[in-house]
């Protein structure tokens, strides 16, 4: 079923304001809203039990999440931020000196700064993928591992942070495969948008936030682990959350407390708050009542709008090419970035800067007909 006009209702009122930042944070759903007074009552009162404890809380959770991959709920880590998930991959994958992990140049640092520190530990390289002539960033990625014979782990998002642009992870993925090298994807800015083929890409670890397009709570993100890891990863941190200490709750000194079963080894200390398992909880029931294939289709008639309407305002050169359905951005000259930006901010229009360029993030409180207000507001600085 396509996305009812009415999804822009779900949203809290945005007042006047063009909300375009989802790739930084995603507009707030009114049953996420009040998901979250409701949890703050409860909390007030912490003498009487809630309905339902922050242990069922999470399970439930685990489970809506492993819907947007493969159902499988063994799978699925609660972790507090994807940097941590990314952590987690860094710290669990074998590199050995010499041996290679590639990223893109300008990857959004939770990706990078883990594999900086890992390489720096054991010795290995890190190398950065930069497009060169006329490459697009699938083929860039193609073209590093065929002169990368050390490649032991490659890091990548399904979606650059900055501009929308997407890798073709169908095409980069059995290239990785060929070679047996290690794929960790951070799909942080495409997962509640984008379908996850795991059967295809086959990658070790899947780390994304849930505060932009899975529209819950900063502070808790999920982690997918394949098998392999589900028994053999290491965890950061050892809260009694990642193991099974039996119906009687008991650490003994020895022997050691076994692991829980499955990708809960991962799961991180102090998520048991009720007001961000609530408000995670009716995100991504939201998404998934949408559905992601159809929260794509509905974003990709909003960026094409702006890409018609910068068109027919003359501004072809300040449209980014292949880029997402649900991310785009302006590319005004340099020397008239600040000016473009802050017309916008006049004009009521929230985005983000970033390394000259302007993000454009909408979500379904956007209609394609608004984005004529983006081109108005960038032509009267051109």
């Amino acid at each position: 079923m396509p996305i009812p006009r009415s999804a822009a209702d779900a949203f809290v009122s945005d007042e006047g304001v063009l909300y375009l930042d989802c790739a930084s944070q995603g507009p707030r759903l009114r049953a996420v809203h009040d998901a979250a007074m409701a949890a703050m009552e409860l909390t007030a009162r912490p003498w009487n039990a809630p309905p339902v404890s922050p242990q069922d809380l999470r399970e439930q959770l685990r489970q809506r999440v492993a819907r947007l991959f493969d159902d499988d709920a063994e799978g699925i880590a609660l972790v507090p931020s994807a940097a941590y998930g990314l952590a987690t991959a860094a710290r669990s994958l074998p590199l050995a000196p010499g041996e290679e992990v590639l990223v893109l140049d300008g990857q959004f640092p939770s990706n990078l700064l883990c594999w900086q520190q890992r390489c720096a530990e054991v010795g290995a390289n890190l190398h950065g993928v930069c497009r060169e002539g006329g490459q697009d960033w699938t083929d860039a990625v193609l073209a590093a591992i065929d002169r990368s014979p050390q490649l032991r782990i490659a890091s990548l998002p399904q979606v650059r942070w900055d501009d929308g642009a997407m890798l073709d992870l169908d095409r980069i993925c059995p290239a990785l495969q060929a070679r047996g090298i290690a794929l960790v994807l951070d799909l942080s800015q495409s997962l509640g948008v984008l379908p996850v083929d795991l059967a295809r890409w086959r990658p070790e670890f899947v780390a994304s936030v849930g505060y932009k397009w899975l529209l819950g709570a900063r502070g808790l993100a999920c982690l997918w682990v394949a098998p392999r890891w589900r028994t053999q990863g290491s965890p950061i941190e050892n809260h009694w959350y990642g193991r099974d200490a039996g119906p009687e709750w008991r650490f003994a000194l020895a022997p050691v407390t076994p692991f829980a079963a499955g990708a809960r080894r991962f799961d991180a200390g102090g998520l048991d708050g009720l007001v961000p398992l609530a408000m995670a909880m009716a995100g991504i029931d939201q998404v998934l009542e949408w559905q992601p294939a159809h929260i794509a289709t509905a974003l990709k008639a909003c960026t094409d709008a702006l890409d018609q309407q910068l068109d027919e305002a003359g501004l072809s050169e300040w449209k980014s090419p292949a880029h997402a359905p649900h991310i785009t951005a302006l590319r005004p000259p340099a020397g008239r970035l600040d000016a473009v930006h802050a017309a916008l901010k006049q004009a009521r229009i929230a985005c983000t800067s970033r390394y000259g360029l302007l993000r454009i993030a909408p979500h379904l409180q956007v209609a394609p007909a608004d984005m004529a207000r983006v081109a108005e507001a960038a032509a009267r600085i051109a």
